[in-house]
């Protein structure tokens, strides 16, 4: 990425118009609103929703309520440490609302939603329009300086086809899935048990709720763990449309299309035992089936790598088979949802502008990232970046052996096969050397933080114009 963000001129007093108020459209919004840029962000909810979309709030959350792992070691550890000294406001929210979750950083869905949702409304720089864009020549759009296309992957219809028509053939799709959602009251306690993998103790009492038992447990044998499989694999699945070829992306398979892959590899993958031992029998389960807190109250849970698309009759007949779940009242059914990127090498230019329509750039998921952070990672910098050419600044992009570098870097390097991602650190060189196995998780963490606080000392003069306190400049 060069460090021209935009390759046309800014009007002084042109706001920009961001499209969609998910994650990356809020991040980008906020971004140029701390900087004093005027902002239109259009959101189509309530007067539409998605297939996935429940609540008329921003920034919601569908498929999980995890922002995954929380280790700085990890690439999405240190990109939220990014993300956070760039004033990220999904990093704001998440430390606001979050719930247990063991090692990851998970968030009270609702509590998320709406303080993005505040912080935006707080925003005299931004105006809130609840209206559909039906495409980029939509005429709400021409008093704008630039538009910013944050639809998220589940861009409506109208304006996906439209975006196919700019960009042709690199106009791509994948199918997500939805895990389901269980009251607590309904899981049976006396077969479930509260812990986190490897807990000393692991038993289901409150102590063990603050101190590390943040997941409940359902323990499976040999025998209850294949009549399981053998239940997922012959259950009715919702069909894709004759038209269209159902790819998944590799991160979110729905549960039933790993169970097909072979009769252990759920046990070898989400229904992992390892780390957790029954406490009523010492032993550890031949498989497990975690859920996770969905809200601070604890009244509601998630089934743990369980995103799916049965039939919803039998998502309720399959799952009852889990020992402690027999009962469980469903509050929120698996789904699946068509996912739109681009090909990103393709059809953006550096500042993820696209090169048949300029002035129309792309942020979140609809660029070919993948996940929570990435997606609010991607707006966040598109609003830094609009933020900075209106300004008349020069910003660097973020060194690539940073994570939020990396990310930008993956959107740009021209492969045969694009495909979404999360970030990770395949997509950074590796650190000079030999080293470790065990040790190359902590050097990529070294090496990404010191390269990434030199670009924050450099482009400091740049990041204080655009709003970002001097504190968050620091180590």
């Amino acid at each position: 990425m060069s460090e021209s963000n935009s390759s046309l001129p800014w009007p002084e007093t042109a706001p920009v118009a961001i499209i969609g108020g998910g994650l990356a459209g809020c991040e980008c919004a906020l971004a140029l609103a701390r900087a004093g840029v005027p902002v239109t962000l259009f959101e189509m909810k309530p007067e539409r929703f998605s297939a996935a979309h429940l609540s008329p709030g921003l920034a919601e959350l569908v498929c999980s309520n995890s922002l995954r792992s929380d280790d700085p070691d990890a690439a999405v550890g240190m990109l939220k440490a990014e993300m956070r000294q760039l004033g990220s406001i999904v990093m704001q929210a998440a430390a606001a609302t979050a719930v247990p979750a063991g090692k990851a950083l998970a968030v009270d869905r609702a509590l998320f939603s709406a303080y993005v949702s505040e912080r935006v409304a707080a925003a005299p720089a931004i105006t809130l329009v609840r209206r559909e864009i039906l495409d980029l020549d939509d005429a709400a759009l021409a008093r704008h300086a630039a538009t910013v296309l944050a639809a998220g992957p589940l861009v409506a219809e109208s304006l996906s086809q439209n975006l196919a028509s700019v960009v042709g053939a690199a106009h791509l799709y994948f199918y997500d899935a939805i895990a389901p959602i269980v009251a607590a009251d309904s899981i049976d306690m006396d077969k479930a048990f509260r812990a986190s993998r490897y807990d000393k103790g692991g038993s289901a009492t409150e102590e063990s709720e603050t101190e590390g038992g943040d997941y409940i447990n359902c323990p499976m044998d040999e025998a209850t763990y294949q009549a399981f499989v053998a239940a997922l694999i012959a259950a009715e699945k919702v069909q894709t449309r004759d038209f269209e070829k159902e790819i998944h992306f590799e991160g979110c398979m729905p549960i039933e299309a790993l169970a097909a892959r072979g009769p252990l590899t759920l046990a070898y993958g989400p229904f992992k035992p390892v780390g957790l031992r029954d406490p009523r029998t010492g032993a550890r389960p031949s498989a497990v089936l975690q859920l996770r807190a969905e809200n601070r109250e604890k009244s509601c849970y998630n089934l743990v790598g369980c995103q799916t698309k049965l039939k919803y009759a039998e998502q309720e007949r399959v799952f009852r088979l889990v020992p402690g779940l027999e009962h469980a009242e469903f509050l929120r059914l698996g789904a699946m949802h068509r996912n739109t990127f681009v090909n990103a090498p393709q059809v953006l230019a550096p500042g993820l502008e696209l090169k048949t329509r300029p002035g129309v750039y792309l942020a979140g998921q609809i660029t070919g990232v993948e996940g929570y952070v990435e997606s609010a990672a991607c707006g966040l910098w598109v609003g830094l970046a609009l933020a900075a050419s209106r300004l008349c600044l020069a910003l660097a992009p973020p060194p690539p052996e940073s994570a939020l570098g990396a990310l930008l870097a993956h959107l740009g390097r021209p492969v045969s096969k694009f495909q979404p991602s999360n970030v990770n650190y395949g997509l950074m060189t590796p650190p000079a050397g030999r080293h470790p196995k065990k040790k190359r998780k902590e050097l990529y963490g070294q090496r990404g933080r010191a390269c990434f606080q030199s670009w924050l000392c450099d482009n400091g003069a740049a990041l204080t114009r655009l709003g970002l306190a001097a504190a968050n400049l620091q180590p």
